[in-house]
C-alpha cells in the first residue's frame, strides 16, 4: 500500500496504533488530541473523528480503524463510491482479537493486508468474502500480481457466482506466467484450444490471452490480458504520434491482438528519440525502450533490407527490436506503412 493510515480513538486504540507504527514505519498514525502523549510516532488532531475519518477515506489507500465495526460503517457509509475506488478498510477491535477486513477485500488488497496485521499482532483474521472462504479462484486477482489487466469487468459478479458455486468453469491460457494458482478447484478444467472450450459443459470461462476472442466466448468469460506483447517500431526522426498509433492499431485489428497486451514500445536508439513515439507511449501508459543499432544487427530477421541498412546501420529495426527485447518469437512479420513506419510484433515467452 503507498499510503496507510491508522485512525485511534480510544487509549487502548493509540498504545495499539503505536506498536502497529513501529512494526510498520511507513504507516501514519491518528488520534485525538486529548489524548496527547510523548508519543512522536502519532499525528493528534483537533477536529472531530467524523470529519477526521472522511478526510483520511479520501487519501489513503488504506485505512485501518481502532474502533468498532458499526462505528466505522455509520462513518463511512455516505463517502462509499466503488470497490475500484474505495480503500482497504480494516477494523481492530480494542483489545487486537480480531483484525476485520470490512471493504475492498480483494481489489484493494484489505484481505492481504489482513492477515498480514493478524500475524504481527498475534491475533485472529476475519474474512468473509466468498472466495476466500470457499477457498476457491477469486475471479478479480486472477494474475494481480503479474499485471495481467481485465478486458471487461461487467462479467466478474456473475463468473465468481457460478466459481463459488462449483459450477463448472473453463479455463483456455495462451499467454502470462502459469503459476497464477498452485491446484485449480476440482470443478475447473484447463483446455487446449477455443474449440474444445466452446464443446465443454463450462457454465463460464476464464481466458487468459492477447488475441481477440470471439463474442460467442467473450459473454461467458472473464478475459485476462497479460503484457505479452513488444511492439517493435521502424521510424524517421519526423513520424508522428498519430501515424505510430494508427499503424499499430491496423496490425493487431489485421491479426487479431488485444492492445490491453502491449507490454513494451521498442526501436532503434538514435541521437534523439523520436517525440511521435514519447508522445504515444506516454498517452497509451506504455514504456518505451530503445536498442542501439549494434546489438539489432546481431538479431536475424525474416524481412533484413539493405536500405534499411544504409540509413540506420543495421538490416532490421521493427523485427530485431521487438525480438531482442521480448526474448521470444515474432508473431507479426514488418508491416510496412510507407513512407516512415514499420511495425513488428513479438511474443513474450514465459
Amino acid at each position: 500500500m503507498d499510503k496507510t493510515s491508522v485512525l485511534a480513538i480510544t487509549k487502548n486504540g493509540v498504545k495499539i496504533g503505536g506498536n502497529l507504527k513501529k512494526i510498520f514505519p511507513d504507516w501514519s498514525v491518528f488520534a485525538p488530541s486529548k489524548f496527547l502523549n510523548e508519543e512522536n510516532a502519532i499525528k493528534w488532531y483537533s477536529e472531530p473523528t467524523s470529519e477526521k475519518i472522511v478526510e483520511l477515506f479520501k487519501n489513503s489507500d488504506a485505512l485501518i480503524c481502532l474502533f468498532s465495526l458499526g462505528a466505522v460503517i455509520r462513518l463511512i457509509a455516505p463517502h462509499l463510491k466503488d470497490k475500484k475506488r474505495d480503500p482497504a478498510v480494516i477494523v481492530i477491535d480494542d483489545k487486537t482479537n480480531f483484525v476485520i477486513s470490512v471493504l475492498s477485500g480483494h481489489i484493494g488488497g484489505a484481505n492481504e493486508l489482513t492477515h498480514e496485521i493478524a500475524e504481527k499482532l498475534h491475533a485472529l483474521p476475519v474474512i468473509t468474502t466468498a472466495a476466500d472462504v470457499n477457498k476457491t479462484i477469486a475471479v478479480d486477482l486472477v494474475g494481480r500480481k503479474f499485471d495481467w489487466k481485465i478486458e471487461d469487468d461487467s462479467n466478474i459478479t456473475k463468473i465468481s457466482a457460478h466459481m463459488i458455486n462449483e459450477e463448472p468453469i473453463g479455463v483456455l491460457q495462451e499467454v502470462g506466467n502459469k503459476n497464477w494458482y498452485r491446484e485449480l478447484p476440482k470443478n475447473v478444467s484447463i483446455y487446449k484450444n477455443t474449440n474444445d472450450l466452446k464443446q465443454s459443459n463450462s457454465k463460464a470461462n476464464l481466458i487468459i490471452s492477447d488475441r481477440i476472442i470471439d463474442e460467442e466466448l467473450s459473454r461467458k468469460s472473464v478475459i485476462y490480458r497479460p503484457p505479452s506483447l513488444v511492439i517493435g517500431v521502424g521510424l524517421h526522426w519526423d513520424t508522428t504520434k498519430e501515424t505510430i498509433r494508427e499503424g499499430i492499431e491496423k496490425c493487431l485489428d489485421k491479426f487479431n491482438l488485444s492492445s490491453k497486451s502491449i507490454a513494451k514500445l521498442v526501436s532503434i536508439k538514435k541521437p534523439q528519440n523520436v517525440k511521435g513515439l514519447i508522445e504515444l507511449g506516454e498517452e497509451m501508459k506504455i514504456p518505451v525502450e530503445y536498442v542501439s543499432r549494434e546489438e539489432l544487427d546481431k538479431i536475424s530477421t525474416p524481412n533484413p533490407s539493405d536500405t534499411v541498412k544504409t540509413f540506420e546501420g543495421t538490416a532490421s529495426v521493427s523485427e530485431a527490436a521487438a525480438i531482442k527485447v521480448s526474448r521470444g518469437e515474432l508473431i507479426v512479420e514488418k508491416q510496412k506503412f510507407p513512407p516512415n513506419l514499420t511495425i513488428a510484433i513479438a511474443r513474450i515467452l514465459n
